[in-house]
């Protein structure tokens, strides 16, 4: 009987690491190991407290699948330093203890925010100058640099993946996403019709396909980006909203002047609605998911960008 792999997965109780475990558990039947703040519920077969993780047995572990981390503030309320904090000192400590052992995979979940804030050209793609504007990208940029400036890519006998998703959803998904859908749900018409806008998401089922093959297979070390196949206008989101909630897509094409005016005022007085959120669903980021395609020798992901955000959106009855 082959052995089970043995998984330790940090910040193992978020939204990713809820829905990446409960895959794993299923598809692979992997011994499932949660690094967390706390003990929280899921298919672990054993957890441990960020207090407990030198006890961890990490010479037994066949992969580390870093998550923990402190997702971006739309609000710009958190102070940088705990940006820095969590999301590069954690990640320096973790990588450590993975070097140090005889475990062979790691894979870090940064972000495309720690490549660029903006896309300046068609696509995103990995060999990007990086220029991180915020405390959030620049903290998952600095850790990035830590992994590379350590030979993360150099050790022949390990496997590390730098992952640059862009915005996961899936079951369990909070965010901007929520946002929509709520306002759909409420009847309220998004004004911003006009706007024809391509942003790139990352479906959790997608997700999921490409960590199990990072594990299961002799993947070349190195920066990815994951994303869906193909970019979704706002437009084409409300619709699938709408779809999901049984109704007709409400769109009218007020002027993004007068929306930009509404969200500098909800920047003041923190209204649902600021510029920062406003951007996020009216800019382009496209981006490019052709290098983890070519590493995966695959022509294109298991599920279309609109059949997974449609069920995203389903999810968000219960």
């Amino acid at each position: 009987m082959a052995r089970k792999i043995n998984i330790l997965i940090t910040g193992a109780y978020g939204f990713v690491g809820s829905n990446l475990s409960a895959f794993l558990k299923k598809e692979v039947g992997c011994n499932l190991i949660a690094l967390d703040i706390r003990q929280g519920q899921g298919v672990y077969d054993s957890f441990f407290s960020w207090s407990d993780v030198e006890n961890i047995c990490w010479d037994e572990l066949d992969a580390v699948i870093h998550l923990a981390g402190m997702a971006h503030d739309t609000k710009n309320t958190t102070e940088e330093s705990k940006y820095f904090e969590i999301n590069t000192e954690l990640t320096k400590r973790v990588f450590d203890l993975f070097s140090a052992s005889k475990a062979k995979n790691f894979i870090f979940f940064s972000s495309v925010k720690a490549a660029t804030d903006r896309v300046k050209t068609d696509a995103l793609r990995e060999d990007v100058v990086c220029d991180p504007q915020t405390p959030y990208g620049k903290s998952k940029r600095a850790a990035e640099e830590y992994i590379i400036n350590n030979n993360g890519f150099k050790l022949s006998d390990k496997c590390i993946y730098i992952l640059r998703p862009a915005m996961i959803h899936g079951k369990g998904n909070k965010g901007n996403l929520n946002l929509l859908y709520n306002v759909v749900k409420k009847g309220i018409p998004w004004p911003l019709g006009r706007v024809d806008n391509l942003r790139s998401f990352m479906g959790i089922d997608n997700l999921c396909f490409i960590i199990r093959n990072l594990i299961e297979r002799d993947i070349e070390s190195g920066i990815y980006n994951v994303a869906d196949d193909k970019p979704l206008s706002t437009n084409t989101l409300i619709a699938l909203i709408a779809k999901s909630q049984g109704k007709k897509p409400v769109i009218w094409g007020i002027g993004k002047g007068l929306i930009k005016g509404v969200a500098k005022i909800g920047d003041i007085v923190h209204l649902p609605l600021n510029s920062e959120r406003l951007m996020k669903l009216t800019e382009n980021f496209v981006v490019d998911n052709s290098k983890i395609k070519k590493a995966l020798e695959v022509e294109k992901l298991p599920v279309s960008s609109e059949i997974g955000m449609y069920k995203t959106l389903v999810s968000f009855k219960d």
